[in-house]
């Protein structure tokens, strides 16, 4: 499995930075494009690297924010798969700035073969969408930043992830991790019927050194799983402690990953 990391907060050397996140997925005959970054940076740096952005299989998106998903308007005509609560207008509850996303449902189903599942989707045979990540855990999901456009809060359940087969166990690539990086690992275990974690990579949605992030780094310490790619959403006192407990690697765009 390959992925190129094509957006993300931290710049590589030839390519460029945004808030957000989008990876080019190669595995099992399959290219997925998981989200899109917030503007068409994801296409100039693919060019920059090389990478080519032809016969996309299916584009995936994580969940409803506009950092990973209003790079959409640059593409068309490919089939596009998501929760279907992606699509609610939704906001900062500090300052009320609106962080949807920009195209409308009705928008992207003129643009795209729209595929929406609450439920795990089998992609291929061994690739997973999970749908609606169930909140089990007692420290993860239990706060949110966010509101819906009529004040209810906001726990972004729509927030979804990708589980991939290896040979090796399971790789989960996750977005921003709203539903908790131990909640999407859960779930994708009993999804695939595979209890063997591999890696995990991408948003963690962690940002302090809390309980949170302690019994995070304690599960996957416990897992035995080999690679931890905390990026994105995943914050520098929390990435600390991700070094310092796994030496796990700084991820910028322009990096290709092989697993």
């Amino acid at each position: 499995m390959q992925i190129s990391v094509l957006t993300d907060n931290s710049a590589g050397s030839f390519t460029m930075a945004e808030h957000g996140l989008s990876y080019l997925i190669q595995y099992n005959g399959q290219r997925i494009l998981f989200d899109t970054g917030q503007s068409d940076m994801f296409i100039k740096n693919a060019k920059t690297m090389n990478v080519s952005l032809e016969n996309i299989d299916m584009i995936v998106l994580s969940h409803g924010h506009f950092d990973h998903g209003n790079g959409l308007e640059y593409l068309s005509r490919m089939s596009l798969l998501c929760h279907p609560g992606c699509f609610v207008k939704r906001y900062r509850k500090q300052d009320h700035t609106y962080i949807g996303l920009k195209n409308s449902k009705e928008e992207l189903s003129s643009l795209f073969n729209l595929i929406t599942s609450a439920e795990p989707y089998k992609i291929s045979e061994k690739i997973y969408f999970l749908g609606e990540i169930p909140r089990l855990t007692h420290f993860e999901s239990k706060n949110t930043t966010f509101v819906f456009e009529n004040g209810d809060p906001d726990f972004v359940l729509d927030d979804s992830a990708l589980a991939m087969i290896l040979p090796e166990g399971l790789f989960v690539v996750t977005g921003c991790g709203h539903a908790g990086v131990v909640n999407t690992l859960e779930y994708a275990k009993k999804v695939t019927g595979l209890d063997i974690l591999f890696g995990i990579m991408g948003g963690f949605h962690l940002k302090e050194i809390d309980l949170q992030t302690k019994e995070t780094i304690k599960y996957l310490k416990e897992s035995g799983i080999k690679h931890i790619l905390p990026s994105h959403c995943t914050d520098l006192p929390a990435l600390t402690a991700f070094h310092e407990t796994f030496k796990s690697k700084q991820v910028r765009t322009g990096d290709r990953f092989e697993f």
